[in-house]
């Protein structure tokens, strides 16, 4: 089974990542949605009893706030892969204003501020960067160099 989170900006593209590539195959769990850690978990907890594929589809930005997911995917025994998307604070702003609901500009500066770049030795299987282009989606696999 899959594990997925996503670590990015708010309007970084990560739902809209989420619609197009996982929608059919995986269960989104977002706060966004479920607007409580405590569903949050609970929803998590029923998705690894049941063995279904996972999309955690946060902001995820800190090694610590991961941890906890890695650490129950890991004792689920689940494969373990993280989406990092790669984007300007800017380009994050510029979208967000053309939302519907925008988040406060706050957030995605103070998100921004603590973004630490994920590594393979928090417990990821892949990492791997995803960019917003003019044509879509590019998905580019994990180099440390970067």
């Amino acid at each position: 089974m899959e594990g997925v989170i996503f670590i990015g900006l708010q309007a970084s593209g990560k739902s809209s990542f989420f619609k197009q590539q996982f929608f059919a195959t995986h269960v989104r769990i977002s706060l966004d949605l479920l607007r409580t850690r405590n569903r949050e978990r609970r929803l998590l907890a029923a998705c690894l009893e049941t063995s279904q594929p996972v999309v955690v589809d946060n902001t995820n930005p800190t090694r610590a706030e991961r941890a906890a997911y890695v650490r129950a995917f890991r004792q689920a025994q689940y494969s373990i892969v993280g989406y990092y998307f790669r984007s300007q604070v800017e380009a994050c702003l510029a979208r967000n204003a053309q939302r519907d609901l925008p988040v406060p500009q706050i957030g995605i500066l103070s998100t921004a501020k603590k973004l630490e770049r994920p590594s393979l030795e928090e417990g990821f299987d892949f990492l791997r960067y995803v960019r917003l282009t003019d044509s879509g989606f590019a998905v580019e696999e994990w180099n440390d160099a970067i």
